[in-house]
């Protein structure tokens, strides 16, 4: 639903904001080809869905939310997907085609976040909308490719979370710790050779690692 939801919100958005009602014109994501151009007899916006891939931002942080029986669900760090559109007008004259790609192209322009209202499916992140000049699929190539007219277009970067990971069961934190470890027991005092008596026998660890003792009256 990511693509469909991304697009729905870019033709709400658009029809809202030139203004363009469904009894006006159309706003169509087919490939302009030139079967679908003779086809066409309102003044329409095309938006041709050309590249999906992934973004060069980084991913979306992982996230938490209450699960159930008061646990915890986490989700993984979620990649940025950018769709690349191809943007066209189509109306009776190359004017008023021009004139119809200028102003959707100031109301694109003006929106750094294709505005939450226009999102009737809940996304993982925020659409952000950026201009782009594509120098792999250039738009000369692309019309090409589509056996199309040359036209003024312009491309559209719509970038967007992935669901690439669902929501997992967390495990459960520490609450309490129950017993208590084993005691180390005292290090046993080293006695005088034949006699038993440790009162006066020291010991200590030399720096290099050799254990000695020591008798109170010093002697080693």
């Amino acid at each position: 639903m990511l693509i469909p939801a991304v697009e729905d919100g870019l033709e709400s958005y658009l029809r809202a904001a030139l203004p363009l009602s469904h009894e006006v014109g159309d706003i169509s994501f087919e490939a302009p080809s030139g079967t679908w151009a003779a086809q066409v007899n309102r003044v329409t916006v095309n938006c041709f869905l050309y590249l999906v891939s992934r973004s060069p931002l980084p991913p979306r942080p992982g996230s938490s939310r209450p699960g159930a029986e008061g646990g915890l669900e986490r989700r993984a760090p979620l990649p940025m997907v950018q769709l690349s559109y191809l943007v066209s007008a189509w109306a009776g004259s190359t004017r008023d085609e021009h004139l119809l790609l200028g102003d959707v192209l100031t109301r694109l322009i003006a929106q750094q976040v294709l505005p939450p209202e226009h999102l009737s499916t809940p996304l993982s992140s925020n659409v952000q909308l950026t201009l782009a000049v594509d120098e792999v699929n250039r738009p000369r190539d692309l019309w090409g490719g589509l056996g199309g007219n040359l036209k003024a277009s312009f491309t559209l970067l719509a970038t967007v979370a992935s669901d690439a990971y669902g929501w997992e069961s967390a495990p459960r934190g520490v609450s309490s710790i129950e017993g208590m470890a084993t005691p180390v027991p005292p290090t046993a005092a080293v006695s005088r050779p034949g006699t038993g008596d440790t009162s006066g026998l020291r010991s200590r660890r030399d720096a290099d690692g050799v254990l000695r003792s020591t008798v109170a009256d010093g002697g080693a």
